[in-house]
C-alpha cells in the first residue's frame, strides 16, 4: 500500500511525506487507490527509508516488464548524466583552498581588529572601555570560527577528499553547474525506441567520464544483448572506459573532444598529425615521418613517443611547436581503439543529434514537468532510493502512453 502511495505521488509530484499524509485525507483517488488506509507522515517517511535499498530492484522489474511488452529496441542506448541540487548549501560545503582562504581571512580581520583595539586603549573613559569590549568579543568569535576552519581541514586531509559538506556528507559541488550548487550526478541510460530508461544510477562523482562502462555493461544485462550500441557526449571521452565497453560487445560513439594545447595557441595540433597503422608512424603537416622512438608510463597507462629529427630544421617549425628541439606526438598502446571510434562516429555524425533527442528528453520531464531538480533526502543511498521513485514513475507514465491503461493492466497480469 504505501509502494502505491509513493508511485501515485511520484507520478503527480507530490514527494514529501506530509503532503503525501494529507493526500490520504483529502484525496478521493488516494482514499480509493489505499482502501481508505490513513498513515501518518512518520510511517511514510519511515517506509522510504527503511526500504531504500529495494526501489531499485522495484525500477528494474518493470524494465523487465517493458521488455515483455516489446517496448525496448535494445539496439541503441544513450547514455548521460545530469545534476539535481542535494539538501546542502554552498555555504556547508569546503574544499581545501576554501578553507585556506577563509582561515586567511579571519586572520586579516584579526590583525584590522588588534589594531582597533590598540587604538580603543588610547582613548579614555567609558568610550575606551565599550570599544574594547565589543572588540574583544569580535576577535574572540573569529578565533573560535577559525578553529573550527583548521578542525574541517584536517578531517579533509584525513579523509583523502576533495570535499566536505556538512549537511549532507555524501553531496559534493559541481563545477559545472551555476554557481557551483552542491548536488548529485545523475546517470541515465535511455533506450532509443521509446525513450524508456533502461539504467540509472546516483554519484557524487563530479565528472562524468568514468561512469562509461558501468552503465553500459548494466543497461546490456538488463536488455540481454550480447552486442549493443551506445551513444554518450564527449564528457565521457575516456580511453579506459571505451576499451572496457569495446571488450564487453559495446559498440561506442562519442565524439572526441580537442584538448591540445597547440592548438588552443594557434599552433598545428595532434589532429594535423595522420597515423599510418601499418608503418606505425605519423605523418606531419610538412610532409615528414615521425617514427616510434620509446615508450613510458604514465598515470598506469603505457604511452608511445614519435618524433623526428628533420623537425630540427624544418621552415614551418613556428607553426608546429614552442619546444627548442623536436616536436613530440604521443599515442596510448591502445589508441586504435579510439581511431575506430572516431571514424565511427564520423560516418554516423547524425547520431550526435539523436543523443540528445533520446536522452535529454527524460531529464527535462523529471525535472521540469515532474518538479524533480532537487532531493528531499541526505546520503547516496537514500537519494539513489528517491531518484529510483523519479525513474519508476518516468517509466510508468511513458508506457502508459505507448500502450494504455488496460494494455499495462494485461501485461502486469
Amino acid at each position: 500500500d504505501l509502494l502505491k502511495l509513493y508511485v501515485y505521488g511520484y507520478l503527480n509530484g507530490i514527494r514529501s511525506s506530509r503532503k503525501l499524509e494529507r493526500e490520504c485525507n483529502r484525496n478521493v483517488e488516494v482514499m480509493w487507490l489505499l482502501g481508505k488506509l490513513k498513515p501518518d507522515f512518520k510511517t511514510i517517511a519511515d517506509f522510504r527509508k527503511d526500504n531504500r535499498k529495494a526501489f531499485k530492484g522495484v525500477f528494474s522489474q518493470f524494465t523487465l516488464l517493458c521488455k515483455e511488452m516489446d517496448l525496448l529496441g535494445g539496439e541503441l542506448v544513450a547514455i548521460d548524466g545530469s545534476k539535481f541540487k542535494a539538501v546542502n548549501s554552498s555555504d556547508r560545503n569546503f574544499s581545501q583552498t576554501k578553507l585556506e582562504k577563509k582561515i586567511k581571512e579571519i586572520e586579516e580581520k584579526v590583525e584590522r581588529y588588534l589594531d582597533d583595539l590598540d587604538r580603543a586603549d588610547k582613548q579614555e573613559g567609558e568610550a575606551k572601555e565599550v570599544g574594547a569590549e565589543g572588540l574583544k568579543e569580535k576577535i574572540e568569535k573569529l578565533k573560535e570560527r577559525k578553529g573550527r576552519y583548521g578542525e574541517l581541514l584536517k578531517e579533509l586531509e584525513r579523509s583523502g577528499e576533495s570535499q566536505i559538506s556538512l549537511t549532507d556528507p555524501d553531496s559534493r559541488a559541481m563545477p559545472l553547474t551555476p554557481k557551483g550548487d552542491v548536488s548529485y550526478n545523475v546517470q541515465v541510460a535511455v533506450d532509443s525506441k521509446h525513450h524508456l530508461m533502461v539504467e540509472q544510477e546516483v554519484t557524487n562523482a563530479v565528472i562524468d567520464k568514468d561512469q562509461l562502462s558501468t552503465m553500459a555493461k548494466r543497461a546490456q544485462a538488463i536488455l540481454g544483448k550480447e552486442q549493443l550500441s551506445v551513444v554518450a557526449d564527449m564528457g565521457y571521452y575516456h580511453g579506459d572506459e571505451i576499451k572496457a565497453c569495446e571488450e564487453a560487445g559495446v559498440t561506442v560513439y562519442i565524439p572526441k573532444p580537442n584538448t591540445s594545447a597547440n592548438t588552443a595557441l594557434g599552433l598545428f595540433g595532434k589532429e594535423r598529425f595522420v597515423y599510418d597503422s601499418q608503418e606505425d608512424c605519423y605523418r606531419c603537416p610538412a610532409g615528414e615521418t615521425l617514427r616510434y622512438h620509446f615508450d613510458s608510463e604514465e598515470l598506469g597507462r603505457k604511452i608511445r613517443y614519435y618524433w623526428t629529427p628533420a623537425c630540427r630544421g624544418c621552415p614551418i617549425k613556428a607553426q608546429c611547436t614552442r619546444n627548442k628541439d623536436v616536436r613530440k606526438i604521443t599515442r596510448w598502446e591502445h589508441e586504435d581503439i579510439l581511431d575506430r571510434m572516431e571514424q565511427r562516429v564520423q560516418a554516423n555524425w547524425e547520431l550526435m543529434k539523436k543523443r540528445k533527442q533520446i536522452v535529454e528528453h527524460p531529464f527535462g520531464t523529471i525535472k521540469f514537468w515532474n518538479d524533480q531538480r532537487h532531493f528531499l533526502m541526505r546520503g547516496l543511498e537514500k537519494v539513489r532510493a528517491e531518484f529510483s521513485l523519479s525513474t519508476l514513475a518516468y517509466n510508468i507514465k511513458r508506457a502508459v502512453n505507448l500502450v494504455g491503461v488496460r494494455g499495462l493492466v494485461a501485461a502486469v497480469s
